[in-house]
């Protein structure tokens, strides 16, 4: 069954360990590092209580995004839940409960990844139970894949288990990133890159919640912290789904948590064999057209105000913002329509492979375009802003404030807090932070352009060059 999300935000306060700023954080939810992002998140979880948004949300009375897709129609249902969750932060909360939802539906989808010849432990039944426990508790459940720094023996940094008992494995090591593990219920940990055949010491997943012992979150700076009021930064206030180390300092997972053990063949299929992957980047697709959207219609009323509307350059500049949209929109179609059967139809449907891949691709390389072009069209006036909305209030600065800020179609205070909104979005840290994660939102692009290149697109790309290299020799006459 789905949950509140005051339900949510009491199953935060467990006595999780959080650093930040070499302090340990008593309560996420009421911390002013935390505790705006915290209710973000808790809103997530209300909007399957509207009436209007329960149908398309909750499929058999959990979270769609759980529900393994049997069809096209399956994945068109999922994507308009998606959106809708997308909308909800405009965007800018990339790691919400139903993302890692969707990976649990593909790890479900085909339980076979998780044994392999390498081993001796099928994490077939964990997987399934992982995916049973999140979708019938509605938890939130973040991870962490990368590895920080590596190293032999006693220097080695990454995640291992260092004993083995009757009852589970002790692991010792860090990850990261951990983007939005704060928040998390549990935490998956393991690793996305392909390992060496011979990693079986490194070639361990499992999940445990937030608050297991000996499990530290070292969060990063907080944009939140740093915001003076949501009028002055509006997206960073409220929407900093932070990001953190992962430290595992002989930390216990039971048996059952464990999903893969000694398998760098079953550590690297749970992603790439089961459709696990392609189900993340469809959430993530659907959730960066969104956020293209609202940035093209920020560059609308950004223009708007300027007065520039009907400038040709403007104007063009426009064109080709929904025109990334439009493109942005595009994959996601295309990756549903070209759906496929998964282990021939028993373990479901997922979004077609190429498209998918295809679009991580784009996303990487488009969004800087699209932050670059806005910038260009809002100009300097990002930069000659008042400190603070405390200016317009001021009984003396105000009358300035209110006279010099305005223009002949809008009045001062909207102005300003149109340019603030867009500063915060395209030129603060928190704008920075989210330019470099969609450079590397699911992984590195050595990763995914591997797997595009081994996709089978470049089989068929080959053939046809080959066709044509084939009807012609050195006598072929004109």
């Amino acid at each position: 069954m789905t949950r509140s999300g005051q339900e949510y935000l009491a199953a935060l306060r467990d006595g999780r360990e959080v650093w930040l700023d070499g302090e340990r954080v008593g309560d996420v939810t009421a911390h002013p590092a935390f505790r705006s992002a915290a209710a973000s998140f808790a809103r997530l979880y209300e909007l399957a209580a509207e009436p209007a948004l329960r149908p398309v949300l909750t499929q058999g009375g959990v979270h769609r995004a759980y529900a393994v897709p049997r069809s096209y129609e399956d994945l068109v249902a999922r994507r308009l839940a998606y959106k809708a969750g997308a909308e909800a932060g405009y965007g800018f909360l990339g790691r919400t409960p139903d993302y890692m939802a969707s990976g649990a539906a593909g790890f479900a989808a085909l339980p076979a990844a998780f044994g392999a010849e390498d081993s001796d432990f099928d994490g077939g039944e964990n997987a399934l139970a992982f995916h049973r426990r999140l979708a019938e508790a509605d938890l939130h459940c973040a991870f962490t894949l990368t590895d920080p720094a590596s190293g032999t023996g006693e220097d080695d940094l990454r995640i291992r288990a260092v004993e083995e008992r009757d009852d589970g494995i002790v692991v010792r090591g860090a990850k990261s990133v951990g983007t939005g593990a704060v928040f998390a219920d549990e935490i998956l940990v393991g690793t996305i890159e392909p390992l060496a055949a011979d990693d079986a010491e490194h070639a361990l997943s499992f999940s445990v919640p937030v608050a297991t012992p000996g499990l530290k979150l070292i969060s990063r700076s907080s944009y939140e912290q740093r915001a003076r009021s949501v009028f002055d930064q509006p997206l960073s206030s409220r929407y900093d789904e932070n990001d953190a180390l992962l430290v595992c300092e002989d930390v216990f997972v039971p048996w059952e948590r464990v999903l893969t053990y000694r398998s760098p063949a079953a550590t690297a299929a749970m992603w790439w064999r089961t459709p696990a992957y392609l189900h993340l980047t469809h959430q993530s697709a659907t959730r960066f057209w969104t956020k293209l959207e609202f940035l093209t219609g920020l560059a609308i009323l950004v223009v708007r105000s300027h007065g520039t509307q009907d400038v040709p350059a403007v104007t063009q500049a426009v064109g080709r913002l929904l025109g990334a949209v439009a493109q942005a929109k595009a994959f996601v179609l295309a990756a549903e329509a070209s759906w496929e059967e998964v282990d021939g139809g028993r373990g479901g449907v997922r979004p077609g492979q190429e498209i998918s891949f295809a679009q991580r691709i784009m996303a990487g390389e488009l969004y800087p375009r699209v932050v670059q072009d806005i910038k260009l069209l809002a100009g300097g006036a990002l930069i000659q802003l008042p400190a603070s909305g405390r200016d317009l209030l001021h009984p003396e600065l105000g009358t300035l404030v209110h006279r010099w800020f305005r223009t002949p179609a809008e009045p001062a205070e909207d102005r300003i807090k149109l340019l603030k909104l867009a500063w915060d979005a395209l030129g603060s840290e928190f704008a920075g932070r989210h330019e470099q994660y969609e450079r590397f939102y699911q992984g590195a692009p050595h990763v995914y352009l591997t797997m595009q290149t081994r996709a089978g697109a470049a089989d068929a790309c080959e053939a046809l060059a080959r066709a044509c290299l084939d009807g012609y020799d050195l006598g072929t006459s004109r």
